[in-house]
């Protein structure tokens, strides 16, 4: 039997042992990162298809696009609120640090991001695969999105949904530390700062640079640049993290 004398060898394997039980305990409610996901892009698909089929049958037989399968990437800003609200006073219970707390939870959020990912993308191979479900009708395969191929398309889907969970994470850690003012002071400055950018933009009379600067981008440009957004968001929300009392 081979024994390690050396206590910070076994550091690492405790760390990794103790990021997966934040995992665990993230899924043991399996709603919040399973079923309503899983949920919401059902229910907005099927409606998404009683609105085509209702347009097909009114003899509309152009291109049907809509914005359904974002759906899921907007209960990504609910499921990053409680992950920390319904978890984390449990995490200090477990004694885990808030960083193993905080990197067990994106590993959740991964995994969700991952699997819903995977069936957008395979939703959009059927789309191509049969027109639109006979009836050119598309819920997942938007040409701009799937420019680089399905691989593209949901990479762009998955750091979506990192992005939103992320952002709902952070929200919630901000109200916990600092209360109910503090939290929409920050999104009133974060919607004036919009407001201020939108505004810079109209009177410069720069739109048409923006719009060719999106198209030249592309989406997977466009993501790499999500990427680095996410990386950002993720740092300012786990040091808000630290210094959050138990």
């Amino acid at each position: 039997m081979t024994t390690i004398e050396s206590g910070s060898a076994t550091r690492p394997a405790v760390v990794r042992n103790r990021t997966r039980n934040v995992v665990r305990l993230q899924f043991v409610n399996t709603q919040t990162f399973v079923w309503v996901p899983a949920l919401v892009l059902g229910g907005a698909w099927v409606l998404t298809m009683l609105i085509y089929w209702i347009l097909q049958n009114a003899g509309v037989t152009g291109v049907k696009t809509g914005g359904g399968s974002q759906a899921p990437l907007w209960y990504f800003l609910v499921v990053g609120i409680q992950a920390m609200t319904m978890t984390f006073p449990f995490s200090q219970a477990m004694s885990l640090t808030r960083r193993e707390f905080y990197v067990g939870s994106l590993a959740a959020a991964a995994v969700s991001g991952l699997g819903m990912s995977l069936v957008f993308v395979l939703l959009g191979l059927v789309e191509r695969a049969t027109g639109g479900y006979g009836m050119n009708g598309y819920f997942a395969y938007l040409d701009w999105l799937w420019q680089g191929g399905p691989l593209a398309a949901g990479l762009t889907y998955f750091v979506l949904t990192m992005l939103f969970f992320i952002v709902g994470f952070w929200s919630a850690t901000i109200y916990k530390r600092y209360g109910t003012a503090v939290l929409t002071t920050v999104l009133i400055g974060i919607g004036l700062a919009l407001v201020g950018l939108v505004a810079l933009v109209t009177w410069q009379q720069a739109w048409p640079e923006v719009g060719q600067w999106i198209l030249d981008t592309g989406a997977l440009g466009l993501t790499l640049w999500a990427i680095l957004v996410s990386v950002v968001l993720a740092a300012g929300s786990y040091l808000t993290l630290r210094r959050m009392p138990a």
